[in-house]
Formats: structure tokens, C-alpha cells, sequence
């Protein structure tokens, strides 16, 4: 339940203070909370106990002739922590003159004289216009996840990816432009040297957290919970997901372990609109939390952010070591870890990444590129989606492909969209020969045909390929010369390979070498990278899963 805005009343005096406790109860307290103090100071840790708590003060009415702390002085020490508060000055005939120079040099609202009674006439009409006032220009502070930091900071943007993959509805604060940023830091207790920090809608402040310690408080699996699994799935794209969703509603005990966000590269994609049974087309992170809430109702469990590292077999169970030393034990594995962008090779590439240059991390970063200029490098279905969602913002993005058109590496679909997006240039024959900024991006050097040119940029996004996610299990499974898992047919026609399998039996059409270790997605080697055939290949490998089991 929301809280409710705080009327803050302050007299040393207590019998007034009761009277005026009493009188702003019986009229506002359907809609404020009304709390007391006995003193300036005692008001003013009030205060800073309520902005650290972030609590919304209304109105603040003090008594003028306290000791110590008067109240002008209370009123204006209280503009600094809660400057949008309206702050009335309680006070004796005696003081008007006082209380009209505190108007006009401390920027008070309203001066109120004792006694006020009958409150109907003296007090209420007053309140009544500076709460109304109040409520018609206060903004309500954001019910979610905020989030702090540098824009151009490398952590901030893996932070906000993380938030943004598993829809995570956050409030993006930049320390540098935001008052606000600054504000929330200092109330609680933090500096630019903690950031980024995520505040959590309870309050509680994470300073540089990992994903792991962001993905405990937002309430996601990180450690699993049953000692041996019928199956679990490694990586959460769509063929894993697909796996799981199948695992689950067939009755499998299905674990699913992702180690960075659920969708892999479709995950990051703003618009498909090619996948079935969705005419207008949706984002991949929405097609992602879909399936992973599916795979959830159906008794799937999930685990995220975490990292494989070791897949071994003992006794004819599989082990397999995450990347804080626990392991997890399974009758059988669906390796579903699909791929990865392949890095650009130019001058200031790593140096920059994350303050600028992105791989994928449109939608991320769209909004900062508001009226900017962007690049994409690619020409595939990704750099398509990629450019038609950055046109939105941008106020020019260029696609740099070395090939002659599109045509051979993009759908149809998005070409003939692509052509009618007046803010979006298709730039042939060129590559990226340089990127150029001090702590971030400014500048993109371009090459075609042999000659160079610079040109400003707000952020490059890259889309070249992609190389499977499989280095830490080639050792253990086969994988062909590029790191894509072989399985089925491939592992017994093969001469190459011919002595990979040792069962009786003829391999299934998805498992590896390793009898009861299965491979589906784009990291197999002949998949097809479309999103349609990874569900296929995701929902066909629990078959085959089953098949084994029953051996």
C-alpha cells in the first residue's frame, strides 16, 4: 500500500502542539499523515529520517519563537531537504512583522496567527490551497528500481542491460545531468565513487552490484533447490527456453541455468516480425519473459545469473560446476548456449566498449541517442530490427555493410522498411577503420573504396556474426573447427569423427558425443538461426531427452 504524503507540525510548546495535532487530524488525515515534533532540531532528524526513507513531505508548520532552533530557521534549513514542501510559519501578533520579512527573505508560503480558532475559518481554507497547490506540481517519486550512475560508464550500461533483459521496469538517473541523482546519492549516504548504484523500491541502496546481487533482491532463482534434476537446459534463449517450457509441462524435473539474460541474440532484437503467430510483431525480450513465464507456471525452475563453467559425467549422471564452485546434478542436459557477437578489430574498440560502442544493447541505449547521430555495422536480420527501432530516436543512423546492398544477409521485409525510413542511410563498400573519444565515444573513422573520413557519432552498434558460446564444454564434447556442437548423423558419417561415439546405439538427431547430452540452437552445428527453427530444435530435443531416460 503507497504511504501517504506527511504534514510535519513543530511546537515546543505542548499544549498547542496537542491542539494543533488534534485540529490537522480531525480535517486531513484521510489523505496525510500528520506527524509532531517538540523542536527545531528535533524536526530537522525528522526530516533527514524521512528523505533518507523516502518519504513525501506535503507541508511543514513550525512555530516562530522556539528556543534554539526558531522557526524561520527550521523553514529554511527544511527548503534544502524537501524544497517542493509548502512551509507555513505559526505564529503571535507580536510577530507578524517578523513572519512578512521570513515571506520575502527565507521564501516562506504562508504566515498563520494563534490562536486560530474556529479552525473551519482560520486554518483549514488556508491548508486546503497550499496542499491543493502542492499536489498540482508534485511529481511522485518512481514506484520501481532506480537506477544511479555515469552514463558512459561500462558498469552502468551491463546494469542497465541486465535490468532491460529481464524487464525490469527501472528509472535510468544520470549522476552528471539529474539533480534528482545527486539528491537520492546524498540521502543515502553515498558518493560517485559507489556508483552505479541501484536503489530498490523498499529504499535499500546496492552500491556496485554484481547482477548476481541485483538478481537476489528482484526475487530471481540463484541456487537450486533439488539434488538431481531429470534434465536441465544451459542457456535460456529460444530453443532453451522452448526446452523448458516442454521439459516441465511433460513432466521432467526441469532446471533452466542462464547466465546472462533469457532471449540470447533474439532477446536483444526491438521488433521480430517473422515468427509465427504474431501478424504485428513483438520485441524479443517480450517473446523471452513470455516463455520464461510459461516455463515457470509449468514447473520449470530457473537460474539466473549463472554461469556453467564444467560438465562432467560420473556414474552416468552429469555434473556440472557453476562458476562459484556449486554444482548441480542431472540425469541428462540440453546445451542450448546458443552464440555471441563477434568482436570489431579496430583501433579503440575495447577501450571504449560500453562507453559508446555497443554489441547489440539497441533498446538499451536507444534513448541517450535521442537526436543524434548513430552507426550500425551489419547487414543481417539484427542490424535491421537494430536500425528501424534507433530511427525512432536518432536523428541519423547509417548502417555501414561492406557488400553492395543488403539483399544477400537481410529479409525482405526489413529491406522494403529499411528504404522507406527517411532518417536511415545504407553506406556500401565501407567498414569501420577507427573509433575515437577521450572516456567515450565522439567520433567514427570510415572507410570506402580507400579513402577515410571522420564523422561525429553518439554510440556504434555492431552486428558482424556470431561465434557459439561453447569454450567451456569443447573439451568435454565434440565441437567442429568453429565451436559448434556436433551431434546425431554428423558424429558416426563423418570419418572424422568416427571414433567420437562409443555407445551401441546410433546417436539421436540432437545428441552429442556424449550419450544424454543433447545440443539445440544456434550453437549446433547446421542449425539455422531463426527463431522458429531454435523453438523446433528446443521443443524436439526434450523428445529425444525422453527417449534416453527410458533406456
Amino acid at each position: 500500500m503507497d504511504k501517504k504524503p506527511i504534514i510535519l507540525t513543530v511546537d515546543d510548546d505542548a499544549q498547542v502542539l496537542n491542539a494543533i495535532d488534534r485540529d490537522l487530524r480531525a480535517e486531513f488525515r484521510q489523505d496525510y499523515r500528520i506527524l509532531r515534533a517538540a523542536s527545531g532540531e528535533e524536526a530537522l532528524e525528522t526530516l533527514r529520517e524521512l528523505l533518507a526513507r523516502e518519504e513525501e513531505v506535503a507541508l511543514i508548520l513550525a512555530d516562530q519563537r522556539m528556543p534554539g532552533l526558531e522557526g524561520v530557521e527550521l523553514l529554511a534549513e527544511a527548503r534544502t531537504l524537501f524544497p517542493d514542501a509548502k512551509r507555513v510559519l505559526l505564529t503571535a501578533y507580536a510577530d507578524t512583522e517578523a513572519a512578512i520579512r521570513a515571506i520575502n527573505n527565507a521564501r516562506l508560503d504562508h504566515y498563520l496567527m494563534k490562536p486560530w480558532d474556529p479552525p473551519q475559518q482560520l486554518l483549514y481554507p488556508t491548508l486546503h490551497d497550499l496542499l491543493g497547490a502542492w499536489q498540482a506540481t508534485h511529481r511522485p517519486r518512481f514506484k520501481g528500481v532506480r537506477l544511479v550512475g555515469f552514463q558512459w560508464s561500462p558498469l552502468s550500461h551491463d546494469l542497465k542491460d541486465f535490468l532491460a533483459g529481464y524487464m525490469v521496469a527501472y528509472q535510468w538517473l544520470d549522476f552528471e545531468t539529474n539533480p534528482d541523482a545527486q539528491a537520492l546519492l546524498s540521502a543515502k549516504g553515498l558518493a560517485a565513487a559507489d556508483l552505479p548504484v541501484v536503489v530498490l523500491e523498499d529504499g535499500t541502496a546496492l552500491a556496485r552490484p554484481t547482477a548476481t546481487e541485483v538478481a537476489t533482491h528482484i526475487g530471481l532463482t540463484t541456487q537450486a533447490t533439488q539434488e538431481l534434476y531429470d534434465v536441465v537446459v544451459i542457456g535460456a534463449g529460444p530453443s532453451g527456453l522452448a526446452a523448458a517450457v516442454y521439459g516441465a509441462s511433460e513432466g521432467l524435473k526441469t532446471l533452466i541455468i542462464e547466465r546472462q539474460t533469457p532471449g540470447g541474440q533474439a532477446g536483444t532484437s526491438s521488433r521480430i516480425e517473422n515468427y509465427l503467430g504474431f501478424p504485428t510483431g513483438l520485441s524479443g525480450a517480450e517473446l523471452a519473459h513470455r516463455a520464461w513465464a510459461q516455463a515457470v507456471r509449468l514447473g520449470a525452475e530457473l537460474l539466473a545469473p549463472r554461469e556453467v563453467t564444467e560438465l562432467c559425467v560420473q556414474d552416468g549422471y552429469k555434473v556440472l560446476t557453476l562458476s562459484d564452485g556449486s554444482t548441480v546434478r542431472t540425469r541428462a542436459v540440453v546445451l542450448t548456449t546458443g552464440v555471441s557477437y563477434r568482436t570489431l578489430e579496430v583501433p579503440g574498440m575495447h577501450r571504449l566498449s560500453g562507453a559508446g560502442v555497443y554489441y547489440g544493447a539497441a533498446r538499451t541505449e536507444a534513448r541517450s541517442c535521442d537526436e543524434q547521430d548513430v552507426y550500425i555495422v551489419g547487414g543481417g536480420n539484427s542490424a535491421g530490427q537494430a536500425a528501424m527501432y534507433l530511427a525512432t530516436y536518432a536523428r541519423r543512423v547509417g548502417i555501414v555493410i561492406r557488400g553492395e546492398s543488403l539483399a544477400a544477409s537481410m529479409s525482405a521485409y526489413l529491406i522494403e522498411q529499411i528504404a522507406h525510413t527517411p532518417n536511415i542511410e545504407i553506406l556500401p563498400f565501407t567498414e569501420v577503420a577507427e573509433v575515437c573519444g577521450q572516456d567515450h565515444l565522439e567520433a567514427v573513422v570510415l572507410k570506402s573504396r580507400g579513402e577515410l573520413r571522420q564523422v561525429p557519432a553518439r554510440a556504434l552498434f555492431v552486428f558482424i556474426g556470431a561465434k557459439p558460446s561453447t569454450e567451456w564444454v569443447c573439451q568435454t564434447v565434440l565441437c567442429d573447427g568453429k565451436g559448434f556442437l556436433l551431434t546425431g548423423r554428423d558424429l558416426v558419417t563423418d570419418p572424422r569423427y568416427a571414433t567420437a561415439w562409443k555407445h551401441p546405439r546410433e546417436p539421436y538427431l540432437l545428441e552429442t558425443c556424449v550419450p544424454g547430452v543433447f545440443a539445440a540452437g544456434d550453437s549446433r552445428a547446421g542449425a539455422m538461426a531463426r527463431v522458429a527453427s531454435a523453438v523446433g530444435e528446443g521443443s524436439m530435443a526434450i523428445k529425444f531427452v525422453h527417449q534416453y531416460l527410458d533406456e
